[in-house]
């Protein structure tokens, strides 16, 4: 718009000139003719008196100026007269040097010289007639014709408009049956379609790109990252997309397999050792199940597999665990561990809900712990859950702890806290092993839980301590101190405070290298429960560290009031710690504020030189992990 108003001016100013300048030939036509005559009648003048010349001249013609003098340069007579009539054609005429010049006429008999220039008012009216009417017929054209191309513009914008909508639509849409062709665009548009190309080419590589990360998310909530197997968010799906709907599924088998020795070997030989234990145990099973077709292997969490062989009978299902546990008895062998694997095992029908199948294959599992090493069970009773027979798993245990307590089946190992400086104070955790009539070695982990499930578990804290003490009495291992593990429930009776208070008295000596760990969480678990345990402890002379610390809601006031002597951070931490900043600050902050109410502050799960130097540059007391020392028999 702007560019055509600018033409328009443009056209104007040149039409304008050039009427100018074709009208000069005229103007320049009448002075001639005018000059020659007043000439002539210049030069046949007679009278001597200028003024009379003068008036003569003006009455029979029109000046614009004129100047009578002398020969000699003396003035006579002179006039001016502004050009009013016709100010535009004479300012344009000035501007272009187009105005008739001065003429200058000489009567040497009567020694007189006139300059003058003749008047064209007449025709310069006449020229600013004729320029209003060009410049107007030139203006009416010009907006006449801005209309029609403004018209014009807006039609083809419309339309181009209209075409980039329905390009876009149909990209919105994915309409890949008639592609749109880009050609029926205006080449004007070249840059618009370029870029419109341009972005939708951008786009589908964004969508693309969020279509990839979408998948990658989905399969990181399904897959296990240690094994590659789907996780227990993937077996919750099967379940609800297959199991449900059984018209090609009518049975089937499912097997738990727990990894027992998973907690002790992270704990004594280390995470990277228990990973690989891990994954291990997975390709047994794997090699085990690719047999049967179309099973599916799951890791329902650190220490569980969940194995499902459709259309399965139980006879198949049984063989299958049989030959688990004949490869995990081969895989025990070669690993130097008690353990590798139970497994338990029910036969699945349709409208079975989830919940139940779980309950009756952990049913399964607990009474396979209390058989030999690696074991499996059959849950064939598929009532379980609704009979008296649902005890059966627990009575089974139950039969087995009691046994323990009875012969004091326990076997002690110690794991050495390492001071990291001269004069640091710390101590060797005590570590505990239980084992079956048959000289078997019971899950710890599964022990410990069905013993505090069966309200045992006071029993076999106090069997603990007894064997611990005994042990440090009749070797004669007075200088050394011990760490013992007590359960959050055994800290909390008041029944068992009393009986460790007297024998604690009993064994002064001892009891001064004693140190107490208790978890952090069991011991928020009842504030005052914990603190009246802290007390008799240190009134005994013994020591209390705060294990597994960090995992809870630490509060610095709460362990301030408990006054503990040392804090033992979560394995968590340790791990990695000498690439992970964030876990260096944090064990930074917690050493500085332990120090600072004279708390020591030991680190677990220690496996390499390069944590463990982390963490010595973080100023920690004590470490403790597979590097720093492998447990060994007490």
């Amino acid at each position: 718009m702007i560019k055509h108003l600018f033409l328009t001016v443009v056209q104007l100013a040149v039409l304008l000139t050039l009427v100018i300048l074709s009208f000069t030939p005229y103007l320049e036509a009448v002075q001639q003719e005018k000059t020659r005559v007043i000439k002539q009648f210049v030069i046949n003048n007679i009278s001597h008196d200028p003024k009379l010349l003068s008036r003569q001249l003006r009455k029979a013609f029109d000046f614009h100026s004129i100047n009578i003098q002398q020969l000699d340069g003396t003035s006579l007579y002179q006039l001016h007269t502004p050009a009013e009539a016709a100010p535009l054609s004479y300012q344009l005429l000035s501007e272009l040097g187009t105005l008739p010049p001065t003429v200058e006429v000489l009567n040497n008999d009567l020694n007189i010289k006139l300059q003058f220039e003749v008047s064209l008012n007449n025709e310069l009216g006449f020229l600013d007639q004729l320029l209003l009417l060009v410049l107007t017929v030139s203006l009416v054209f010009s907006l006449v014709s801005l209309l029609i191309v403004k018209r014009g513009v807006q039609r083809c914008f419309a339309k181009v408009s209209q075409q980039l909508s329905e390009a876009i639509t149909r990209y919105i849409n994915h309409s890949v049956d008639k592609p749109f062709d880009w050609g029926n665009i205006p080449k004007a548009f070249a840059d618009v379609v370029s870029a419109i190309q341009l972005m939708s080419a951008f786009v589908d590589q964004k969508v693309s790109e969020l279509k990839n990360s979408a998948i990658a998310l989905k399969s990181e909530a399904f897959i296990d990252d240690l094994t590659g197997l789907p996780n227990r968010n993937r077996f919750v799906q099967y379940f609800e997309e297959h199991l449900r709907d059984m018209d090609s599924l009518k049975f089937g088998i499912l097997t738990i397999i727990r990894c027992s020795e998973l907690q002790h070997i992270n704990q004594t030989r280390g995470y990277q050792e228990g990973d690989k234990y891990v994954t291990d145990v997975m390709g047994i099973i794997k090699h085990n199940a690719d047999s049967y077709d179309k099973s599916a292997l799951y890791r329902l969490n650190g220490a569980d597999f969940a194995c499902i062989l459709p259309n399965a009978t139980l006879k198949q299902g049984e063989d299958f665990a049989q030959a688990l546990q004949d490869r995990f008895n081969e895989y025990q062998a070669l690993s130097d561990i008690d353990s590798v694997a139970y497994a338990g095992l029910i036969a699945y029908k349709p409208g079975k809900p989830l919940g139940e199948i779980l309950a009756l294959t952990d049913t399964a599992i607990s009474i396979a712990q209390t058989k030999q090493s690696n074991a499996w069970h059959s849950q064939t009773d598929v009532d379980i859950l609704d009979s008296s027979s649902a005890a059966y798993g627990n009575q089974n245990w139950r039969q087995v702890i009691d046994d323990v307590l009875a012969h004091n089946r326990v076997a002690l190992m110690h794991q050495q806290i390492q001071p990291s400086s001269h004069g640091k104070k710390s101590y060797s955790e005590v570590l505990t092993r239980f084992k079956s009539s048959e000289g078997q070695i019971l899950p710890t982990a599964s022990f410990l839980a069905m013993a505090e499930k069966l309200d045992k578990i006071v029993q076999i804290d106090r069997m603990i301590i007894d064997t611990t003490l005994n042990h440090i009495k009749n070797q004669n291992l007075n200088e050394q101190s011990f760490g013992i593990n007590i359960t959050p429930r055994t800290v909390h009776d008041e029944q068992f405070m009393i009986w460790l208070e007297r024998r604690l008295i009993k064994e002064p000596n001892i009891a001064a290298r004693l140190v107490f760990e208790v978890t952090e969480f069991g011991l928020q678990q009842n504030i005052k429960g914990s603190k009246r345990f802290i007390d008799m402890a240190h009134r005994a002379g013994s020591r209390i560290t705060v294990e597994r610390f960090g995992v809870g809601l630490t509060s610095f006031k709460f362990f301030r009031d408990l006054k503990p002597d040392f804090i033992k951070m979560d394995g968590t931490y340790t791990r990695g710690i000498d690439e992970d900043k964030n876990n260096q600050y944090f064990m930074r902050l917690m050493v500085d504020l332990a120090h600072r109410i004279g708390v020591g502050v030991f680190a677990e799960g220690v496996e390499t030189s390069e944590e463990k130097h982390a963490l010595e540059q973080l100023f920690i007391d004590g470490t403790q992990g597979y590097f720093i020392g492998k447990p060994v028999e007490f």
